[in-house]
Order: C-alpha cells, then sequence, then structure tokens
C-alpha cells in the first residue's frame, strides 16, 4: 500500500515538472515570436532616433541598450510609446531632456516592441510584457 502511495506521488511530481517545463517552453515560443513582431515594430518606428543597435544619440535620444530606465520603469515605459513623453528624465545617470512623440501602435504592437526592447541589446526582463497588461496601463502618468 505504502508503495502504491509513494509511486502516485512520484507520478504526480513528474507530472507536475513536466507540465510547468511545458509552460516554460511556450513562454519562451510566446517571447520570441513577439521580439520578431517587435523587431519590425521598431524598425518602422524607434529605429530613427534610438538606432539600429539601441543607443539612442548623445543629449537627445536615450540609450535603449543596457537601460535603468527600461529595467526600472516598465509602466512610464509603456506610457512614454503610447502618450509620448516631455521634460527630463534620466537613463543611466546621464540627463535628457527632449520630446518623444506619442506612437500610434495597437495593444498588441506595444507589448511585441516592449517585449523586444526589454530583451535586446543587453536587457533582460523576467516577466513578459502581454497586450492584456498594456491594456490595463493607467491612464494617468505614473511618476518617474
Amino acid at each position: 500500500m505504502k508503495i502504491t502511495v509513494y509511486m502516485l506521488l512520484l507520478l504526480g511530481l513528474c507530472f507536475s515538472c513536466n507540465n510547468a517545463e511545458k509552460l516554460d517552453k511556450e513562454a519562451q515560443t510566446y517571447l520570441d515570436k513577439s521580439m520578431e513582431r517587435g523587431e519590425i515594430v521598431y524598425n518602422t518606428s524607434c529605429l530613427k532616433c534610438h538606432g539600429a543597435d539601441g543607443i539612442g544619440t548623445e543629449a537627445h535620444y536615450p540609450p535603449l541598450a543596457l537601460s535603468d530606465w527600461l529595467t526600472d520603469k516598465r509602466v512610464p515605459t509603456m506610457q512614454a510609446i503610447r502618450k509620448g513623453l516631455r521634460g527630463p528624465i534620466t537613463v543611466n545617470n546621464i540627463g535628457y531632456n527632449s520630446i518623444m512623440i506619442p506612437v500610434k501602435l495597437s495593444n498588441e504592437e506595444l507589448a511585441d516592441v516592449l517585449n523586444y526592447i526589454m530583451n535586446s541589446w543587453g536587457n533582460k526582463q523576467e516577466k513578459i510584457v502581454t497586450p492584456e497588461e498594456v491594456a490595463a496601463m493607467p491612464s494617468k502618468r505614473v511618476p518617474f
């Protein structure tokens, strides 16, 4: 009887581990596809100012590569793309005071470009951006 109980517990543990692994693979597949679409959006809407390598231009457009802003300010990043940004910001301890015009993107396009920039050029985010998260973004600007 004990052996049967232990075997059932072991089987359940193995199933849950395989299921968790499957979710990780599914999440990675989702992220990979989102980033592919996001690269297209980036090349169309962001490349001109932030560059092909995401380093921006000194004194005008902040870097996206290895950006502490992207790491620390998830919602303000979403809002900056969706609503634009005006005024001083600090990225990687360097001040910028320029204007970013709003970019007209669907929730899916915005999630895709965020996944692309937040996981490129040395950036790495733990949490995937989804269209649902973008749709739930606060309408009032989050302080940065």
